[in-house]
């Protein structure tokens, strides 16, 4: 468009975006000493025509074409006349509400969390703190992470917390909760807050253990196996919920869980401890049956070449969403039935019925003894597990098939 064919000022957006170029640059007039500028190399720009306070003709940049478009370069023009006309130097004026910009975006929540986050890093290995930075990234940032951090009200932390009591994911839900209280805490004892607006929420919100780790009856056990195995969705999904119920890991082992962590000929799976979300401690080793090997061999022929089991969908570098398992048990109709941790109780509960050592299972769940015996007990019992686990495997397998019929009550010795 050449700007003799110009009809109308302002200029138009379509006219903005369509005026070419001419062998030298020119200005076009947009409104009360607003110009547009356009080089010969088709860059485009805003410039306005003040008087300097000594009565001079001046010219001031406000900014690029069409990152500064046409409705904001009249805002920022009628903000530089008014303070010409109050007798302020614009360009003065101009600088002083950069400066109030940039400090207004480091009183962001997002940019507090990251002030916490990086104070905090020499407490945290590598993986936990990878772990808490994306918890906020994915689930806090996108709601209030570009707002002022002193005008977000307890009632709005509330309902973003309840989004996730909604998504089933309560124990992320609680420590996204804690993240932030002492995310607001840091603010508030170097003098930035008052308060902490996450102070008593907790009172108002699950405490996570009983809903979300439900699971079903023994009764109904059979039912959902099936259900799972024709899983008619992502096929890696389906042998993730098939690894949940032969394992009894927690969901999020299994889905951070890498590759090279798996030993095939020695039928292992190692997961190590920074990844268990605690700075002390041990690896935890997980005897692999029969049946989880065949479901590894196949979820290999899907995600193998990428260094992660559940590559996520955009970025394979990253895991799949911490809801993906809750999410396929949904599409199941089991919400509120069952949970990705939800498994590891019905294997606790099926191996304890059945006799097993307290002691094995407990090792099997990577949990701790209390008391003194915790502190004594480093067994592991891995030959006793293997055995315990590939009895399990086959047990589920008995009761998927309807080759074995639950009992209401089990008899052990």
């Amino acid at each position: 468009m050449k700007r003799c064919d110009i009809k109308r000022r302002p200029l138009s957006d379509t006219t903005l975006a369509n005026l070419a170029p001419e062998l030298g640059a020119y200005r076009e007039l947009d409104s009360s000493g607003l110009y547009f500028r356009v080089k010969p190399n088709g860059q485009k720009s805003w410039e306005l025509r003040y008087k300097k306070p000594d009565a001079k003709w001046s010219w001031l940049g406000l900014g690029g074409y069409p990152e500064v478009s046409g409705a904001l370069a009249r805002q920022k023009a009628a903000e530089l006349r008014s303070d010409a006309a109050d007798g302020k130097n614009p360009i003065a004026a101009k600088k002083a509400r950069k400066a109030a910009e940039i400090e207004a975006a480091n009183e962001t929540f997002e940019s507090l969390a990251r002030e916490w986050h990086t104070s905090r890093l020499s407490g945290w290995d590598v993986g936990t703190a990878k772990r808490i930075l994306g918890a906020l990234e994915r689930h806090v940032f996108p709601s209030v992470g570009k707002r002022p951090y002193i005008s977000i009200m307890s009632m709005e932390w509330m309902e973003l917390l309840r989004g996730l009591e909604h998504q089933g994911i309560l124990e992320q839900m609680s420590r996204v909760r804690a993240y932030c209280k002492d995310i607001y805490d840091l603010a508030r004892v170097t003098g930035r807050a008052m308060n902490n607006p996450l102070e008593g929420v907790h009172k108002f919100l699950s405490s996570g253990k009983a809903v979300n780790y439900a699971h079903v009856s023994q009764e109904e056990l059979p039912t959902l196996l099936r259900a799972i195995r024709s899983y008619p969705h992502a096929k890696d999904v389906q042998l993730g919920l098939q690894l949940l119920t032969l394992l009894a890991v927690r969901p999020s082992e299994l889905r951070e869980a890498y590759w090279a962590e798996f030993d095939f000929d020695k039928k292992l799976w190692t997961v190590p401890v920074e990844r268990k979300g605690r700075k002390k401690g041990r690896e935890h080793l997980v005897p692999l049956c029969k049946q989880s090997l065949r479901a590894l061999n196949e979820l290999r022929q899907i995600t193998g070449t990428y260094p992660l089991l559940f590559p996520g969908r955009s970025d394979r570098t990253k895991p799949r969403s911490d809801t993906v398992f809750l999410m396929a048990l949904r599409r199941l109709g089991y919400e509120g039935r069952q949970t990705g941790h939800g498994f590891r109780h019905i294997a606790s509960t099926i191996l304890n019925e059945h006799g097993f050592p307290a002691d094995h299972i407990e090792a099997q769940l990577s949990h701790k003894a209390a008391g003194v015996r915790g502190i004594y007990n480093k067994a592991q019992y891995l030959e006793q597990r293997m055995k315990m686990m590939q009895w399990y495997a086959d047990y589920l397998e008995e009761l998927e098939t309807g080759n074995l019929k639950v009992a209401l009550k089990t008899t052990t010795s």
